[in-house]
């Protein structure tokens, strides 16, 4: 599976609602996020903090992919109810699994 295979993987699971477990698949053991509202420095972490408040009613609209050597950038429009803003995610990679997610957005869109 490719670096752009497994970010793609990422953001269906992650806007479907589907088996957040999956993602250990994808993500290294030492995986860092680090997002506006959460930090996190590993994979079951994350995961977990997924599972607690996951993301419900949320859909995304792609705008621009990029790819680089070892990161994927995947640009789109978050939308839930009335919020509608521009996301940008950058995925790092090591050995083939996402060892890094920066997730870039402007918080005043959420109340």
């Amino acid at each position: 599976m490719s670096n752009l295979e497994h970010a793609l993987r990422y953001i269906n699971i992650f806007f479907s609602g589907g088996d957040f477990d999956d993602l250990a698949e994808i993500f290294s053991e030492d995986l860092v996020f680090e997002g506006p509202f959460f930090r996190s420095d590993n994979s079951l972490a994350y995961v977990d903090s997924l599972k607690k408040d996951p993301p419900t009613g949320c859909e995304y609209r792609l705008i621009r992919v990029f790819e680089g050597a070892g990161s994927v950038n995947l640009i789109y429009e978050f939308l839930k109810g009335e919020i509608r803003t521009p996301m940008s995610q950058l995925f790092e990679f090591n050995d083939g699994k996402i060892s890094r997610i920066l997730l870039i957005f402007d918080t005043a869109a959420f109340p």
